[in-house]
């Protein structure tokens, strides 16, 4: 469903924002790194994220990525996360530290954390 030019964003070192759904229906909103692959949009997290409980319970989720050159040009897409697995997510997490801070593996790594990748499937995308 994405366009090659819209893939771009999310190849770049830009910044997403994952909107996902309180309890009480309030929006939460965190900021993300970012990645694609050929079908969906993926989210790198921790297992007991409050996101990753959010969208345990409802998977409806919005993400918005400004590009860093040009901040007023943007994407935002609605979407619904339809996988969620642990499989390559240690890899996946040190990738996107490559791509965001140019380290080889994530820095913040917590003792006893449990990485896992958030897979969102894309229904309606606003973009160039």
């Amino acid at each position: 469903m994405l366009t090659d030019e819209q893939r771009e964003f999310f190849r770049k070192p830009n910044f997403g924002h994952l909107a996902t759904l309180e309890p009480d229906g309030y929006p939460q909103v965190t900021p993300v790194w970012i990645d694609v692959d050929d079908q969906y949009i993926l989210i790198n997290s921790a297992k007991g994220r409050k996101k990753v409980r959010n969208v345990e319970r409802d998977p409806r989720v919005s993400v918005e990525v400004v590009e860093q050159e040009n901040p007023y040009s943007m994407l935002s897409l609605k979407g619904k996360v339809v996988e969620m697995t642990t499989d390559g997510a240690d890899d996946h997490i040190d990738a996107m530290a490559k791509k965001y801070l140019g380290q080889d593996t994530y820095p913040f790594r917590k003792q006893g954390e449990e990485r896992i990748i958030l897979k969102i499937e894309p229904e309606k995308v606003i973009a160039p």
